[in-house]
């Protein structure tokens, strides 16, 4: 075979469209069968059988024709037709229509004299006036039908391609948005430690070990769309004691996991920058720290995870009062957008004053859960763990 000419790879689908063709094929020749039984008073049992057999007959040939001739074409030739990538041209199945009209006219004719025991006479044993009519009237559906499969079907994978473009584009944004998360929470804790390492070598060599093992663990859970709840969780309890060897007593933190959400899945590093911001706007300023309370809940078919500080509070944190996402949290701003490529309007983030008396600042994630607790099962208490 010569290079230039190569077998057309059909798409995912094809042969499901090919039977789903068939079936509204046959769909066709029952309305047919119902138009013409009224019309000529003929019994529509009989009639049925003939339409439902040429109309199948046809739309095989047609269908068959169409692969068989775009096989043998190049490539770069092929439309983007109805069949998946095998679509000749329209002066192609002008063709192809005519002869598979004609050939289906004739099969399903004999099918219909082999079920019914008639001898109905088909379109070569007509007269030459006669067979003209019916080849018109075997030609007309024909075409209409196959225009209508054509448009239709581009139509769906038109939709489908703009589909898969825009999750493409979706993965890839979540990508790069973790991509540049990840070093950011890195360059921050490694501003930490050379502030360390000029006040209190020891417990600088100290921070760097949990680093090293904090970074080791983490690794691989970063490289994934997905993790459970639990493993957040787990890094961020890791992430508070890599914190705690620089802040000491300052720091305190409490986390709150039901276990019946443990394994809800949840994009890496999701609140670690909720985490970063408490302590860098809300303890850091506070001269004697305060606590970090990390919390999971279901409401509803929504997922809530709060991450709650006592620290300085939005109207004195520096720069913090009234941050709409687009200042220089640059850790809030990832996690907004975020949110918006993967979950769009069902996904939100709120950051306000704590309102139980203790101020502070409240941060509040809401996501769709995707695998809810077994059905009947009651909630469980959380237990308060700490890092």
């Amino acid at each position: 075979m010569h290079p230039e000419i190569l077998r057309s790879p059909h798409r995912p689908g094809h042969w499901r469209r090919f039977a789903l063709r068939g079936v509204k094929s046959a769909a066709v020749g029952v309305a047919i069968a119902l138009g013409l039984s009224l019309i000529s008073k003929q019994p529509l049992p009989g009639v049925l059988i003939y339409s439902i057999s040429i109309s199948l007959c046809c739309w095989f040939l047609i269908d068959l024709g169409r692969d068989l001739v775009a096989q043998r074409m190049p490539v770069a030739l092929l439309g983007s037709g109805g069949s998946g990538g095998a679509w000749p041209g329209w002066l192609w199945m002008i063709g192809i229509v005519a002869v598979g009209a004609i050939l289906g006219y004739a099969a399903g004719n004999e099918i219909g004299n082999f079920i019914t025991g008639k001898n109905s006479p088909g379109p070569f044993s007509m007269r030459s006036r006669e067979s003209l009519s019916i080849l018109v009237l075997a030609l007309a559906p024909a075409m209409v039908i196959t225009y209508f499969f054509q448009s239709r079907e581009v139509i769906a994978l038109q939709k489908g391609e703009v589909e898969a473009a825009q999750r493409q584009a979706a993965e890839q944004q979540l990508k790069l948005l973790a991509a540049q998360l990840e070093p950011h929470m890195l360059f921050n804790t490694l501003a930490n430690l050379r502030v360390l390492i000029g006040l209190d070598p020891a417990r600088a060599q100290e921070m760097l070990d949990r680093l090293i093992a904090f970074l080791r663990a983490s690794l691989a859970g970063s490289r994934t769309g997905l993790h459970p709840l639990s493993a957040e969780f787990e890094r961020l309890r890791d992430y508070l004691a890599l914190m705690q060897v620089r802040m000491g007593a300052r720091l305190a933190s409490r986390f709150e996991l039901p276990p019946e959400l443990a394994d809800a899945p949840v994009p890496p590093l999701l609140m670690q920058p909720l985490v970063e911001n408490s302590i860098k706007h809300g303890l850091e300023p506070h001269v004697a720290g305060g606590r970090i309370e990390v919390t999971a809940a279901r409401e509803g078919e929504m997922l809530v995870l709060r991450v709650r500080d006592s620290g300085a509070g939005l109207a004195t944190a520096s720069g913090q009062a009234g941050d709409d996402g687009a200042g220089g949290h640059y850790g809030l701003v990832h996690v907004r957008e975020r949110l918006a490529t993967l979950y769009g309007e069902r996904g939100s983030f709120t950051l306000a004053s704590a309102d139980d008396g203790e101020g502070g600042t409240l941060a509040t994630l809401r996501l769709p859960l995707d695998r809810p607790s077994p059905s009947g099962s009651q909630p469980s208490e959380p237990r308060p763990t700490a890092p």
